[in-house]
């Protein structure tokens, strides 16, 4: 594919340094429909982005947003705040209905603010509130948001940084397999909780990723999280499981941890809760935590009533049945078999391959290679980021929608160009 230079001037001189993903994307784009984005010149792309994972079921999905259209063009509530509304009622009930009650779940549902460090910092905040305490355990590698209290549990060097403060009362251990199974899972963290001599403050709550998407595609394994659970509970520490980038049927489940059969006193989703793309975040608890005061938590866009709408119609399309969860671990099984190959094919220069569901990545020796495998694929029509500390994985996360042909297209333009790069 032949793509021409577009102007980017006003992009280069008007908008902030700090913008990223369209210095690896130098296009204009102007469209997107499914699983395809558009540029103004006409070129085509295959998305493997999907939003960073807010695209669970594509661009401008049709359904979604035939509900949107016809909600605005009836003049339906667009803000909120938190007053109740038809289109909020319509999203409890059918949450409450479709995830909720055939899970065995009774969590209450809170709308933090529109993003997923909103409903992160929610989390943390009211497990400090419950349990009294200040601390907050995270592991390595970890990604829960950019906002302060969500930085402090997050692993990356880079974006602590930018805090320009010290983050404080959170303390990282090893994420499953941090040590190459040196060590005994949890024995570091539980002799620290054990010996008053330790100086670990008593934590009220452990945050974690089933699988770490920012953090380089690292999977937990059922047996890790269920071993952690019981550590929480036997500690009296609540568990926290941030599922905005894995939730809503990234891993196939709508829950990332429901594989491993617990239950987590909090949640957090962001992201394809919406739908459609749309800004929309849920903190979602157990009915004894919640003892917040009227107010005590706000935010001006937790009311985003077309999210409701969208949310509410992705629901009953894609969860009233286990169709989709069937659906993606089977396109999951295809994504695996690709990259199986491609890491035969170049077995001296990738470390591995791993992930679940529609979330995967694949791992450079040379740390460099994976942006440059990521710059091929977007010259010849393929969407894909990477991740990783150093940016070392590329990491494929297409639309749950996506067709097997579509996929198949994607998978051939990923192995070509890590064969003309590496």
């Amino acid at each position: 594919m032949t793509i021409t230079q577009p102007d980017l001037s006003v992009f280069e001189t008007v908008e902030s340094e700090v913008r990223s993903y369209c210095r690896g994307w130098p296009t204009i784009f102007d469209r997107a429909q499914g699983a395809h984005m558009y540029d103004e010149d006409g070129h085509t792309y295959l998305d493997f982005f999907a939003g960073a994972g807010t695209l669970n079921y594509g661009h401008n999905n049709p359904v979604l947003k035939r509900a949107l259209l016809d909600y605005l063009e009836r003049d339906g509530v667009v803000h909120g705040l938190d007053m109740s509304t038809s289109a909020k009622r319509a999203f409890l009930e059918t949450f409450s209905e479709t995830v909720l009650k055939p899970r065995g779940m009774n969590h209450k549902v809170m709308f933090p603010g529109p993003t997923g460090t909103n409903a992160v910092e929610a989390a943390l905040k009211l497990a400090r509130k419950v349990k009294g305490r200040e601390s907050i355990v995270s592991f390595t590698n970890a990604f829960h948001g950019m906002s302060l209290g969500s930085l402090a549990v997050t692993g990356n060097a880079f974006k602590r940084a930018g805090a320009g403060i010290p983050l404080v009362h959170g303390t990282p251990m090893p994420f499953d397999d941090y040590l190459n199974g040196a060590t005994e899972d949890f024995i570091w963290f539980e002799r620290l909780l054990e010996d008053q001599g330790s100086g670990l403050n008593k934590p009220a709550a452990v945050i974690v990723e089933t699988v770490q998407g920012e953090g380089g595609i690292n999977v937990a394994r059922a047996e890790w999280l269920r071993a952690l659970s019981d550590l929480c509970k036997r500690h009296d520490m609540l568990l926290i499981v941030d599922d905005i980038q894995m939730g809503c049927g990234r891993t196939g489940a709508f829950f990332s941890f429901e594989e491993a059969g617990i239950e987590p006193d909090i949640i957090t989703l962001s992201k394809s809760i919406g739908g459609y793309g749309m800004p929309l975040a849920l903190t979602l608890f157990k009915p004894e935590l919640d003892i917040w005061e009227p107010g005590e938590h706000n935010g001006t866009f937790r009311g985003n009533n077309p999210a409701f709408v969208t949310a509410t119609a992705a629901l009953q399309t894609y969860w009233a049945d286990g169709q989709m969860e069937k659906q993606t671990l089977a396109r999951g099984e295809q994504v695996e078999a690709a990259l199986k190959a491609i890491a035969e094919e170049h077995a001296a220069e990738i470390v591995n391959f791993r992930g679940r569901g529609l979330v995967w990545g694949l791992e450079f020796h040379n740390k460099s290679l994976a942006n440059t495998v990521a710059r091929r694929a977007f010259d010849l029509g393929l969407l894909i980021e990477t991740s990783g500390p150093q940016s070392e994985v590329v990491k494929l996360l297409p639309s749950l929608t996506i067709t097997p042909e579509e996929l198949d297209e994607g998978l051939r333009i990923l192995a070509r160009a890590v064969r003309e790069t590496v």
